[in-house]
Formats: structure tokens, sequence, C-alpha cells
């Protein structure tokens, strides 16, 4: 009987991950098709459970988009840019 147990465990292999990630940890297993879908089954879970904890747990940085500067934003909008000129270069 044992025997037979070991021969079924043999040809459906179950593949069994658990990503411990801070206080949480998450546990995937697989048991149908061959070892190698199990593999492929198991990477796919585990990058969602990763992007769902890094989505989680992500703080947005208190960044503002553009940077404001005091008191010089007057004087700047007076001053013409600098433009750098280009060079023709002519064969002889």
């Amino acid at each position: 009987m044992e025997m037979q147990m070991q021969d079924e465990s043999f040809l459906n292999p179950a593949v069994k991950a658990t990503l411990c990630l801070g206080s949480e940890t998450h546990t995937i297993e697989a048991c149908k098709g061959i070892l190698s879908d199990q593999l492929v089954y198991i990477k796919g879970e585990s990058m969602s459970v990763l992007k769902e904890f890094i989505t989680k747990h992500n703080v947005p940085n208190d960044v503002p988009d553009e940077i404001v500067s005091e008191g010089d934003a007057d004087d700047d909008d007076d001053e013409a840019p600098i433009v750098k000129s280009k060079k023709i270069r002519t064969e002889k």
C-alpha cells in the first residue's frame, strides 16, 4: 500500500511555496499538471502576491510635482533665454 502511495506522489508532484513578507505569510500550492506547469503557476501566483504586497505597503512620497522657488520666480520671467548659435559648415 505504501508503495502505491509513493508512486502516485511521484506521478503527481505537488509544488508548494511559502512567502513570508513582514508579518504576513502567504502559502501557494499547485497539485495539478506536470511539474513545469506547476512551477509556472507558482511563479504567477507569487508575482501576484508580491504585487499586492508592494501596492498595499507603498508609501507615497510627499514631493510636489513642480519645484516652487520663493521670490525668484518673477525675476526669471524678465530675462531672455540663452540661445546657442548653430554653426554652419561650408565646404570649399
